[in-house]
């Protein structure tokens, strides 16, 4: 028996028998979603028969959360420790970047150890997925590959097989026979992810979704999406890279502030123990407009290299780029630069890079950027030996930043002897192998950097 659907204004929640482009009821283009309509003929979920007793948030009892490791410390750091059962985890990216073998390394581990794992597969046929997973290395009589699209089979299986962790890749190729509308569509989506999100709660079975992502970055789908599942994982990278960083924005069950860092080789993905090393590997020429910056991404330090370069620029409108940190923030580096320094940089073409496909998103990454900028602009070198870390304000001052004392520990792991931070940050820091130097300004730091050297006397440039 077919069931009964309808289209619903996701603005305004107006129904409507058939689609249309723009809504009656508040007038939002393209915004009515196809639903199942119950017996009644109105969208909705069902009402529930019995009525459940509030309780006191006290007389609550608790459970002992375990969680099922997946082999991979990076990936567990992420989540919080490993994954919980009963949860529901969205896993985004690029294409080709990676996400269905970190899936199928973490099914060969669990299926190592005499859990079973089944790997639902959208996209590719079960030989594909058998020849990904021998040249892995990943092959294991425990888990169990299986090609379906159809949500409500897949749901079946699950109930009868009763693994102790689900992988569907992806969840834009699985669809509901009921609605009539294609797979990776709105509605589509939103019903098949509700459908295993109740299984999911019902059954304890942890479940994995592989998720596309648009041209923007996001994750295809409707937004909620996002709020339905209890963790969102973004794998980042640059596929010419051979690292992979893997990011969490959103988990229940542990903080969103941790990263994964992978590295992509032949046999699959390989947890990065010394991510620093990995990002300083060719940092070794002493070269004007490189500059080291102490990072925090998560809740661990990181060293990466920031470039600049500035030169005379051959059209009326000098250009800048940035590749790694937050454009507009070295727009205002720039200003303040040429406002309190007295560098003449109106007439030249910057480019501003964070080496090795990272993205930079913190704002003490700021005085580094300045130095690579001052570096590049006068041609002088900045010494191997020192690393440079401070928020900059509109006025100049150098802000304190967070996390000093695991900068300066990383810093002085590397070989670093010296490191310029925020004076407000001195009393705080970590008395380790790297000397904490502390400036008030911008100016200040450039005075000890370059010793002595001033943008007032560059008329020329």
């Amino acid at each position: 028996m077919r069931v009964k659907t309808g289209y619903c204004c996701q603005e305004c929640g107006h129904q409507s028998a058939r689609w249309m482009g723009r809504c009656p009821g508040c007038g939002a283009w393209n915004s009515m979603v196809e639903e199942i309509l119950p017996a009644g003929g109105t969208s909705g979920a069902k009402k529930s028969s019995q009525l459940q007793e509030p309780l006191q948030l006290t007389e609550i009892p608790l459970f002992k959360e375990e969680r099922i490791s997946t082999g991979m410390k990076e990936l567990d750091r992420v989540l919080g420790g490993g994954i919980v059962p009963g949860s529901l985890i969205l896993l985004g990216g690029e294409p080709g970047i990676g996400k269905s073998t970190l899936l199928l390394q973490v099914a060969f581990f669990i299926g190592e150890r005499q859990k079973d794992v089944l790997y639902i597969s959208g996209e590719e046929s079960m030989q594909q997925v058998r020849l990904r997973a021998q040249r892995l290395n990943a092959l294991s009589p425990k888990v169990l590959i299986l090609a379906e699209n159809d949500v409500d089979r897949v749901e079946r299986c699950i109930k009868e097989l009763k693994p102790s962790l689900v992988i569907i890749d992806s969840v834009q190729t699985i669809f509901k026979e009921n609605l009539s509308s294609s797979p990776g569509s709105v509605g589509q989506v939103r019903e098949c992810s509700a459908q295993l999100m109740r299984l999911a709660k019902g059954t304890g079975v942890a479940v994995f979704l592989v998720g596309h992502v648009t041209k923007d970055g996001s994750i295809a789908g409707p937004k909620v999406l996002e709020h339905m599942v209890d963790a969102v994982l973004y794998f980042e990278g640059d596929r010419r890279q051979a690292f992979r960083l893997l990011r969490g924005v959103k988990n229940r069950y542990g903080s969103t502030n941790e990263i994964g860092i992978f590295d992509m080789c032949g046999t699959g993905l390989q947890e990065v123990a010394n991510p620093s090393a990995l990002f300083m590997q060719h940092w070794q020429v002493q070269v004007p407009g490189s500059v080291i910056v102490p990072t925090i991404e998560g809740s661990r330090p990181l060293l990466v290299e920031v470039q600049a370069l500035v030169c005379s620029s051959g059209f009326g409108v000098p250009r800048r780029m940035a590749a790694g940190v937050d454009y507009n923030r070295v727009a205002l580096i720039i200003a303040v630069l040429e406002k309190r320094l007295g560098f003449r940089l109106g007439k030249c073409d910057i480019y501003i890079n964070a080496v090795g496909g990272v993205k930079i998103d913190e704002p003490a990454v700021d005085l580094g950027i300045a130095i690579a900028i001052t570096s590049s602009f006068h041609d002088v070198a900045v010494s191997q030996q020192l690393a440079v870390v401070g928020e900059i304000g509109l006025t100049g001052e150098v802000r304190p930043v967070a996390a000093v004392d695991k900068r300066l520990v990383e810093a002085g792991k590397m070989g670093f002897r010296k490191t310029i931070i925020p004076k407000a940050n001195l009393p705080q820091v970590y008395n380790g192998e790297t000397e904490a130097i502390g400036v008030k300004t911008v100016a200040e730091a450039v005075e000890i950097v370059f010793k002595g050297l001033r943008g007032d006397n560059n008329e020329g440039r």
